[in-house]
């Protein structure tokens, strides 16, 4: 097991990555399925195509944090706070600014078996994290009350 850790500002920012290796070979199962099924397991959360027939896109309290290709799933974008996201790519080949986003604040993430699913798993739970950040308090309040 590997673990890497860091932390931007107060402890509010932090961030924490783990991923398992197997004689030397990251493990990636995930699908589209597992991908949908693990973003609506997040409190709150929406799925909707707004842009076209085939980009699923998922939402927290109606602020995007997830969307990819249903047709064609080899990749991902996701919301990431923006010195994390240069960082990310400089240390993945498969993080890549956001294709079609704010290349600032969205990276898009190629599955290629070149890192774990439960790395990909924190990433979107980090980018989940970052919109509800963001909410107002009477929206949160909202969100716990689905607990």
């Amino acid at each position: 097991m590997v673990f890497a850790i860091g932390w931007k500002g107060d402890t509010s920012h932090y961030w924490l990555f783990f991923w398992y290796e197997w004689e030397g070979v990251n493990v990636i199962n995930m699908n589209i399925e597992r991908f949908r099924e693990y973003c609506m397991s997040k409190i709150g959360v929406s799925e909707e195509f707004p842009f076209d027939h085939k980009t699923l896109v998922f939402k927290v309290a109606g602020k995007m944090f997830a969307l990819t290709d249903v047709d064609d799933f080899t990749s991902i974008n996701l919301k990431c706070d923006p010195e994390m996201a240069v960082e990310l790519r400089e240390q993945f080949d498969a993080v890549a600014p956001g294709y079609h986003m704010n290349k600032k604040h969205w990276n898009t993430i190629t599955i290629d078996g070149s890192f774990s699913e439960v790395l990909l798993q924190q990433w979107i739970d980090n980018s989940y994290d970052l919109v509800v950040d963001k909410l107002s308090k009477k929206e949160k309040a909202l969100l716990s009350s689905f607990l």
